[in-house]
């Protein structure tokens, strides 16, 4: 999905985490501006927040982050400051959330064991 930040559409998103830190980030629309934003400050790359929409009963993307990333067969991801209401210590200027779908293809490994694919959890057992 597209992401929005201050007004301005970023498409086409690439990022490439080491450590919790995006060391590789391209866009295909929007680039510079991704870029000028995560690079603001020390915290602008690291991965502040991640989590997996579980909510089936919204079926499109509306262009409004809040909605967008509870959407079931999503992820979401925000670049920058952690919440902190979430315990998280990591400080930014910026806190830029992005959607991801999962449902056409992708998988989630934890601790080297699938976890998530296509966007359902992976239940064995």
């Amino acid at each position: 999905y597209p992401t929005v930040y201050y007004g301005r559409e970023v498409n086409g998103v690439k990022l490439t985490f080491q450590n919790g830190r995006a060391v590789e980030i391209s866009a295909e629309k929007g680039e510079d501006f991704l870029l000028s934003q995560v690079d603001l400050d020390a915290g602008g790359r690291v991965l502040g927040e991640f989590a997996i929409g579980t909510n089936m009963g919204i079926q499109q993307f509306t262009g409004e982050t809040l909605f967008d990333e509870k959407i079931g067969g999503t992820i979401h991801m925000a670049l920058g400051e952690s919440i902190a209401e979430s315990h998280g210590v990591n400080k930014s200027q910026i806190h830029w959330d992005m959607v991801h779908g999962m449902r056409g293809g992708g998988e989630i490994y934890v601790d080297g064991e699938l976890f998530y694919r296509d966007g359902e959890f992976v239940i064995e057992g």
